[in-house]
């Protein structure tokens, strides 16, 4: 079943290209789109704003405040953590995507900033935090959610497969 508009509840297909400070960062073509399900909070918050009530086919173009994407960069997400309490410390590089265990048994994602002799500093912010992105965007596909979607809160399977899957 196709939805004609994009509301909450509608699966959609978006090709884009992403760039920041001038530099693309990130693409996604036609035939192999993102997909997600609108008002689900899968999507930053000011690009899903920008696709209500949109379209088939529409095309636009779109830049985004750090507030409605990937938040404000924060100095307090940067952490110092001793060597000993790193596995693998000797195998770190910079810019690498390491993750984390806390106490409680959460974990998280961080990039390695800095290695010292006796430390590695690691930044917990989202690597597009504080950063305004422009956006280049068509809608590719649309259509409605299975129950089954909609009670988990994402797509399943893709724009072009069978979704049999019960809840």
């Amino acid at each position: 079943m196709s939805t004609q508009k994009i509301t909450d509840g509608t699966v959609v297909s978006l090709a884009y290209t992403l760039t920041v400070d001038g530099k693309e960062v990130a693409r996604q073509d036609a035939d192999e789109p993102l997909e997600y399900l609108h008002g689900a909070q899968n999507i930053i918050p000011g690009l899903e704003a920008a696709l209500e009530g949109r379209t088939l086919g529409d095309k636009f173009s779109l830049t985004v405040t750090p507030d409605d994407g990937y938040g404000q960069y924060d100095d307090d997400d940067v952490e110092e953590i001793k060597r000993e309490n790193i596995p693998d410390f000797d195998e770190l590089d910079i810019g690498m995507v390491v993750e984390v265990e806390d106490e409680e048994g959460f974990t998280y994602l961080a990039h390695v900033v800095e290695i010292k002799d006796d430390a590695v500093r690691l930044d917990f912010n989202p690597p597009l935090a504080g950063k305004t992105l422009n956006y280049e965007v068509e809608v590719v596909a649309l259509r409605a959610a299975t129950d089954a979607e909609r009670s988990h809160g994402h797509v399943h399977g893709g724009m072009f497969e069978d979704d049999d899957e019960e809840e």
